[in-house]
C-alpha cells in the first residue's frame, strides 16, 4: 500500500470567501481495502482517470486539511494524520514524519493565526493534527482556535476505543484538557457564511461543512462519501463506515441530490483537483463529478 508525495496547495474562490486545500499525503490503495465492490465497476466511468484512479487501478485518496477564510476568521476543517502517533491498526499512518506544520505555515496559515478548527468526525485522518507531541506530551497545535466537536460524536468515541490506535487519547483528549474545545450541535452555525450539515452513516455524528456566501455555495463531504465512484454507485458503503447497513447510502442519495444544485463539492479525500461539480447522469439515483 505505497504513500506518496503530496501535491501543491489548490485554492478555491466562493463568494467572498477563500477556501485552500494543504495536503499532507497521498496514499494508493486497493479499492477492495475500502470500497468492497469498486474494482469491478471503475472502468465503467471513464471520468474517474486520472484524478481519482491510478494506471493500475488503485484509488487515490489524498489526506489534506481545508482552511476556510470568511468573515474574518481561519477556519482548518480535518487535521489528517499528524506525526509521531502510534497507529498500530493503520500501519501507513504509523508514527509518520510529514512536513505538514511547515507547508501549512509556508500557505500563510501558521498555527497560531488559526481561528476554528472543525472536525467532521473523530476518525484518525481526520483528527490527527489536532496535537503535536512537545517535550514528550500531545498539545494542542492550534493554540488560539476553538475547536468543534459535534456532541453526537464526542460522546460515541468517548466510550468506544478506535481500533487504529489512541486516538481519542493523543488527539481529542488533550484538547478537551486544555480547555479549547467546544461540544457543538450537527447543524452549528460558525458564522454567517459557514455552518455544520449533518450527514451520518460513516460514523454516528459525522457532519459536512457548507460555506454560502455572495450567492455561491460549496461544501465540504467530509467522509459521507470517500471516493467519487460512489457518485456514481452511491450503493458502495465504505467498509469503515459505522452503518453500512443503508444509512450511509441513504445519506448519499439525499445529499447527492441536494448538492447537485451547481454548488462546489470538495471531497475531503478527492486527489487529483479535488473539487467539482456533481451532474445527474441518466440513471435514477446516479450522478457523475466534473473536476
Amino acid at each position: 500500500m505505497p504513500t506518496v508525495a503530496k501535491s501543491a496547495p489548490i485554492a478555491w474562490t466562493v463568494g467572498d470567501a477563500r477556501l485552500t486545500r494543504i495536503a499532507e499525503l497521498e496514499v494508493h490503495w486497493p479499492f477492495g481495502i475500502l470500497l468492497p465492490g469498486a474494482e469491478d465497476v471503475i472502468d465503467d466511468y471513464n471520468w474517474l482517470r486520472p484524478d481519482f484512479v491510478t494506471d493500475d487501478g488503485r484509488m487515490r485518496l489524498s489526506m489534506h486539511s481545508v482552511v476556510i477564510e470568511s468573515g474574518g476568521l481561519r477556519m482548518i476543517v480535518d487535521t489528517c494524520v499528524g506525526n509521531d502517533k502510534s497507529r498500530p491498526g493503520a500501519p501507513p499512518f504509523e508514527r509518520l514524519s510529514t512536513p505538514f506544520l511547515a507547508d501549512l505555515a509556508e500557505a500563510s496559515f501558521a498555527p497560531e493565526t488559526i481561528d476554528v478548527v472543525v472536525c467532521t468526525h473523530l476518525h484518525v485522518d481526520h483528527v490527527g493534527w489536532n496535537t503535536r507531541l512537545s517535550d514528550g506530551e500531545w498539545v494542542p497545535t492550534f493554540p488560539n482556535a476553538r475547536y468543534l466537536f459535534v456532541q453526537t460524536e464526542y460522546d460515541y468515541w468517548r466510550a468506544e476505543p478506535q481500533h487504529y490506535g489512541p486516538v481519542f487519547e493523543d488527539s481529542v483528549q488533550p484538547v478537551m484538557d486544555a480547555g479549547l474545545a467546544e461540544l457543538v450541535s450537527a447543524d452549528h452555525r460558525i458564522n454567517d457564511e459557514v455552518w455544520l450539515e449533518s450527514t451520518p452513516g460513516h460514523t454516528p455524528g459525522h457532519v459536512s461543512v457548507v460555506v454560502s456566501s455572495a450567492g455561491e455555495r460549496a461544501v465540504i463531504t467530509g467522509d459521507m462519501i470517500h471516493h467519487p465512484v460512489q457518485f456514481a454507485r452511491p450503493d458502495l458503503a465504505s467498509s469503515a463506515d459505522y452503518a453500512a447497513d443503508g444509512t450511509s447510502t441513504a445519506t448519499r442519495l439525499e445529499a447527492f441530490g441536494r448538492w447537485s444544485d451547481g454548488r462546489l463539492v470538495i471531497g475531503t479525500h478527492f486527489a487529483g483537483r479535488t473539487a467539482g461539480r456533481i451532474i445527474p447522469a441518466d440513471a435514477l439515483n446516479t450522478w457523475r463529478f466534473d473536476p
